[in-house]
């Protein structure tokens, strides 16, 4: 393969970005066209490096070099895990970038967003090509910076701004870790390079406390990125952002970011018992938690985000059941069916104009027919239903769960159900019944640009599941876990069942409803999760912000700052009265002077 066309995947976003920025912000439409234009190149890119057979050619510049004992190249790695990957990202990011032509078309700000987006597509493919640590830790803080510009590309409104601000700092928690495991791998390898990690990754498993240690850390930047529990807060509020960017953020990108970077070290993580276990059940748990949540939001983004939140706690979980392929496979299918279904959101919000509550839809599938058809397969592959892409991933999921931890697994299965159940819901709600307000009475499809990446989106998430594109990488390990014994074949039926019994709940339950019948408060204040963070920042940041502007008020700049001055100042006027400009004075004092030596001399000795 050319060693040119990966720079040219990865650099294009970037010039894209910089040409928007610096000669065509008041042109808002070339601005748009020129992102556009840059992300399907990318992508076009993206289709020949993985057409075109591998080569393990060093691909690589120099960058730092200290000698032998510090060196950091700019390395670009084209391995069938980063090819699917490239395509996942470059592809669904061309559609989330032609839709957004109509759904942003009349934004203030429209050169700043494709600006935005743009970067946030370079930086994003830097994780993915990364070879080493340091680059892909670079590329990682980039994905970051742009995510915090696009969550808050309404800045105006303080939800927006809010959202972003949250998102970045739970980030940087994450990262803040993710950074320290960096650093004692390299400690003990003496290198950043994936590949010469592996070659001395005796050097770490030869203490396995360190190496339980440097793991966590690692996951630490997944726990961020993938917004895994306890820092998955973020990932709800990131919907304050345009709709597209939020199909971007949690179908192909940022939020893969964290599954992507596990499976790329995974040789490091799975050396670790401790370190699996702990990854297995944060995920699980994450799962669980999101899926409970969603079932009692109104927001139809907010159901997607918090589904979003529950699969990736699947695929988290998938890798600490030592099942990476699985957890590949997953977020392979995942970003298809997720853009889908947040670009249907965003078809129908569009429609009904920016109304974002369920309760205030209904009637749609009738108005907005290629909407609601292809908002529909999506749903059915989330669900895990057959023969859509999600039943095939789902189920590898599973698979790795029952054959590594029985209580995963039930607890996976339970996931299942949930997830057909409030899907359910939010279909039954929004596009089934009777219109309740008069903008659902008026809705309609969107224009072209619009429908035609849902229906691109909708036939990859039938056949996706089937493809099994990169072939070993994701579907041999399924079909052997498969064939592994014939009792796995009950794993599949139960997935099936769980599904089936959920999604007809749903329906039995919120069919022609007018109002939610089910009303659980824990799970609508999700679990009191952000309200606890803000008392525990009430008690430990604001109690310290006081006691620091109490020091800095009276010790720093009253005793120190002022003190010092004052007793300068006091000095100086005390000292001023000895000046007075006369001779005989000044012969008195030196006179009063003596005698007072003469009497210390005499009497004080």
């Amino acid at each position: 393969m050319n060693n040119n066309i990966p720079w040219l995947i990865l650099v294009c976003p970037l010039i894209a970005a910089a040409c928007i920025l610096l000669f065509t912000r008041r042109a808002p439409s070339f601005s748009a066209h020129i992102s556009v234009f840059a992300v399907c190149v990318s992508f076009l890119g993206s289709l020949v490096a993985f057409i075109v057979p591998y080569s393990d050619a060093p691909n690589q510049l120099s960058w730092i070099d200290l000698g032998g004992a510090f060196r950091v190249p700019i390395g670009l790695v084209v391995d069938p895990l980063s090819k699917v990957m490239l395509l996942i990202v470059t592809g669904i990011g061309a559609l989330v970038h032609i839709y957004s032509l109509v759904y942003m078309a009349d934004d203030k700000g429209k050169s700043r967003y494709f600006a935005g987006l743009s970067l946030f597509m370079f930086s994003m493919l830097g994780i993915v090509l990364a070879d080493n640590f340091v680059m892909m830790f670079i590329f990682w803080e980039l994905v970051g910076v742009s995510s915090y510009i696009l969550i808050g590309h309404w800045f105006t409104r303080d939800a927006a701004a809010k959202a972003a601000n949250k998102a970045f700092l739970c980030n940087r928690i994450g990262d803040f870790g993710f950074m320290l495991g960096i650093l004692l791998i390299w400690s003990a390898t003496g290198s950043f390079g994936f590949s010469a990690i592996r070659e001395h990754i005796a050097l770490l498993t030869a203490n396995p406390a360190f190496l339980t240690v440097a793991a966590l850390c690692i996951f630490c930047g997944a726990m961020g990125k993938s917004a895994q529990f306890p820092l998955h807060v973020w990932l709800p509020d990131a919907m304050e952002g345009p709709t597209p960017v939020s199909a971007l953020i949690h179908a192909a990108t940022m939020v893969a970011a964290g599954i992507y970077m596990l499976v790329r070290v995974y040789f490091i993580v799975s050396a670790s018992a401790t370190a699996m276990a702990v990854i297995a059940w944060i995920g699980i748990i994450t799962a669980v938690l999101a899926a409970l949540m969603a079932t009692q939001q109104d927001d139809i983004k907010r159901i997607l985000a918090y589904s979003t939140l529950s699969q990736l706690g699947y695929m988290v979980s998938a890798v600490g059941n030592y099942a990476p392929e699985a957890a590949m496979f997953h977020l392979f299918t995942h970003a298809f069916f997720k853009a889908l279904l947040f670009l249907g959101a965003g078809a129908v919000i569009y429609a009904l104009h920016h109304e974002q509550n369920i309760w205030r839809m209904g009637g749609l599938r009738a108005r907005m027919p290629k909407t609601f058809w292809t908002f529909a397969i999506g749903t059915l592959a989330l669900m895990g239903c057959f023969p859509f892409s999600g039943f095939f991933s789902k189920d590898a999921v599973l698979l790795a769960m029952f054959h590594n931890n029985g209580w995963i697994f039930v607890l996976g299965l339970g996931t299942a159900f949930l997830t057909a159940f409030y899907m359910m819901r939010l279909v039954t709600v929004a596009f089934l019944g009777r219109a309740r307000t008069e903008n659902a009475e008026h809705g309609h499809d969107g224009p072209f640009a619009m429908t035609t990446p849902l229906q691109i989106l909708a036939v990859l998430s039938i056949v996706a599941g089937w493809s099994f594109v990169a072939g070993p990488v994701f579907g041999k390990p399924f079909v052997e876990r498969l064939e592994a014994g014939s009792h796995t074949f009950w794993v599949p039926m139960l997935a099936f069942v769980a599904f089936a019994i959920g999604a007809a709940g749903g329906w039995i339950l919120y069919a022609n409803q007018p109002s939610d019948p089910v009303l659980i408060p824990v799970f609508k204040k999700k679990f009191g999760i952000d309200e606890f963070y803000c008392l525990l920042i009430g008690g430990t940041q604001e109690l310290l912000a006081k006691a620091c502007r109490f020091f800095d008020k009276w010790i720093v700049d009253g005793l120190v700052v002022r003190g010092l001055s004052g007793a300068t100042l006091g000095t100086g006027l005390i000292v001023r009265f000895f000046q007075f400009g006369n001779l005989q004075g000044y012969a008195f004092l030196f006179g009063l002077g003596v005698v007072a030596l003469i009497y210390i001399i005499v009497f004080v000795h």
